[in-house]
């Protein structure tokens, strides 16, 4: 089973989740690190190659996890995020990619 990191304030983000989809994200990201795919996800292409997005529908509202699991060394997450309006706010978008663009310098 591949570890996780958490990039940035991502697991603080999903600590902000209501626990159903608190338990639902870990649940999903546990699927990633067995070598799994999540229930319900996407690419997320303007992020970065082999992005994805982790997408839980709650009583709450909708939340998101980008994460990254092509890397062979660990799942990283990205970023986590309750979403607002039908469209992905581009600060949330800017902030997953930048992450990625880090993180692919830093292994180089």
């Amino acid at each position: 089973m591949k570890p996780v990191t958490f990039l940035g304030d991502s697991l603080e983000e999903i600590r902000t989740f209501p626990q159903g989809a608190r338990r639902e994200a870990g649940f999903q990201i546990e699927k990633v690190q067995r070598g799994m795919e999540p229930d319900n996800w996407k690419p997320v292409k303007t992020v970065g190659a082999g992005a994805r997005e982790i997408r839980i529908r709650d009583e709450a509202g909708a939340f998101r996890v980008i994460y990254v699991a092509s890397l062979s060394d660990a799942v990283y997450v990205l970023h986590a995020f309750q979403k607002k309006t039908e469209k992905t706010a581009k600060g949330d978008i800017e902030l997953a990619r930048k992450r990625f663009s880090d993180l692919t310098r830093k292994r180089r």
